[in-house]
């Protein structure tokens, strides 16, 4: 069984990625949407990385972003990995993932259908919870039932949306997902990781993954 992977989103400067570091996280997300209260400039970000363990998964997350934007912006930083929340194309999609690892991101608001991530077979997807004007972040829960359903679809499933120490063990035994994705669950104001966070919520994700493993080999 391959293990459950940790990504912590909105990171916005060394030490708390250097946190999430020795913490085993297996992907870091930094925020290139202008209107977040986590966006940086690549030049931070870049920063940020040379400072952490080159086996950790940068993750760049981008919303509405074209093509170009994400290119540019990965050569300025040196991720390999994007994001792309929006509007962003199957064709899109597509081209991108010829350089990059390609993280689509979708958000379960009433139109959501599970099968629309078939049209991404080249992506890995994210499901995260629906706001009217934020993406990611919000501290709202996503619907597991269709990220479970969604789940059958995908290659590789993030679940996203209101993840905390709280709720994360029900959600991994709910949605059987590849990674959790947490953000303001681990925050003491956005942008901000507070360590106490960090390392009860990397807690109670591996306490939930040893309760499966024990559940499945008996």
């Amino acid at each position: 069984m391959t293990p459950l992977q940790i990504k912590v989103c909105g990171v916005t400067n060394i030490k708390d990625a250097r946190a999430c570091a020795e913490l085993g996280a297996d992907m870091i997300g930094f925020n290139f949407y202008p209107q977040s209260p986590r966006y940086l400039e690549p030049i931070t970000v870049r920063r940020i990385i040379e400072a952490i363990s080159p086996g950790i998964c940068a993750v760049g997350v981008f919303v509405d972003a074209n093509a170009e934007r994400v290119r540019n912006t990965a050569e300025a930083t040196g991720i390999r990995c994007v994001q792309l929340h929006g509007n962003a194309s199957a064709d899109t999609c597509s081209e991108l993932a010829r350089e990059f690892r390609v993280i689509r991101a979708f958000s379960t608001d009433p139109h959501f259908r599970p099968e629309e991530v078939s049209s991404f077979s080249n992506c890995d997807v994210l499901v995260d919870a629906y706001h009217r004007d934020l993406r990611g972040g919000t501290g709202l829960t996503c619907d597991w039932l269709a990220a479970r359903t969604t789940r059958a679809l995908a290659r590789f499933l993030v679940l996203s949306g209101g993840l905390t120490k709280q709720n994360v063990g029900q959600a991994i035994a709910t949605v059987a997902p590849d990674a959790v994705d947490v953000c303001s669950g681990v925050e003491s104001a956005p942008g901000v990781k507070h360590q106490g966070a960090l390392e009860d919520f990397f807690t109670a994700v591996r306490a939930a993954c040893s309760s499966e493993n024990a559940f499945a080999a008996s």
